[in-house]
């Protein structure tokens, strides 16, 4: 079975088909240029306006995910403006260390929300998942994308990016809700 995936995010589309190996779904990109503008105030509203825009396209069951990465000491920051919080990844990594430069508390936590539209662009299901850890003081790691190389994930010691793939994939948010997402796909469709 195919699903459209709603994102134009490569580096996304690669981790759930490594996720869903095996379950007989295969995750496509929306045809076209697919940017949708992304105003909603959740990252459950985001998903669904991904969602939709990857409906109407193609007329096929669509998936989208909307995550960020959300700090306490930030109160919750960068959070929805993830993917907007600076220019360059590299960038978006030096700000919030820069922020967190004097902070004692540097608890955070990665959350994704995924939403799946029927051909009909009528919400079917919805699935979150969550990773708790910290933000470390330097960067370290060569392994995932974005934020993982200051995201130490909760009881291991290891940034997301010191892990290797399959072991990100079970623990992460991402990873977390795909597993509900699918789940309800191969019991229900």
């Amino acid at each position: 079975m195919k699903i459209v995936f709603a994102t134009g995010n490569l580096n996304k589309l690669k981790e759930i088909n490594e996720i869903s190996d095996g379950s007989g779904i295969e995750f496509i990109l929306p045809e076209g240029d697919f940017n949708p503008e992304e105003n909603g105030k959740t990252f459950e509203e985001n998903s669904y306006i991904k969602a939709k825009a990857a409906n109407k396209i193609s007329r096929k069951m669509s998936l989208a995910d909307d995550s960020g990465l959300c700090i306490e000491a930030l109160k919750g920051a960068p959070g929805l403006y993830s993917a907007r919080y600076a220019g360059t990844q590299q960038q978006k990594i030096d700000k919030i260390l820069k922020e967190l430069e004097h902070s004692t508390n540097r608890k955070a936590k990665f959350v994704c929300v995924m939403t799946l539209l029927d051909e009909n662009g009528e919400v079917i299901h919805v699935s979150k998942g969550e990773c708790h850890g910290e933000i470390a003081l330097k960067q370290s790691g060569i392994n995932g994308f974005g934020y993982d190389p200051i995201f130490i994930v909760e009881n291991t010691g290891k940034t997301m990016a010191e892990m290797p793939e399959y072991e990100k994939n079970k623990i992460s948010h991402r990873g977390k809700a795909l597993s509900d997402m699918l789940s309800y796909i191969c019991s229900r469709l």
